[in-house]
């Protein structure tokens, strides 16, 4: 499992249903793509998840400049990044923040 995957489905449980949306996005190859798909399977990840496993070079990757993962941006329902690289009780802060108005 992911280091940070049972913060993230923790949070996503907790504020989907205020808005909070999750897109998992993968910069594997093709040649990785059952490795990628089981971890998804065995993490439990809930949310849509994305790859351009032929060319590696994914719309969304490229829009938000994702280059390693792992990776996360927040964005507000502009698509504007609001923060990014946040992780455990960080997340979980800037998410009541937000939603816990």
């Amino acid at each position: 499992m992911a280091e940070e995957n049972p913060n993230y489905i923790a949070n996503y449980k907790k504020y989907k249903v205020k808005g909070l949306e999750i897109l998992g996005v993968t910069l594997d190859k093709l040649r990785e793509k059952d490795k990628w798909m089981e971890g998804i399977r065995k993490d439990g990840l809930l949310w849509p998840q994305v790859g351009n496993l032929t060319i590696g070079n994914l719309d969304v990757s490229k829009l938000y400049n994702i280059t390693a993962i792992p990776q996360n941006y927040l964005l507000d329902p502009g698509g504007r990044i609001i923060a990014s690289d946040l992780r455990g009780e960080e997340l979980g802060k800037k998410l009541a923040e937000i939603f816990d108005k």
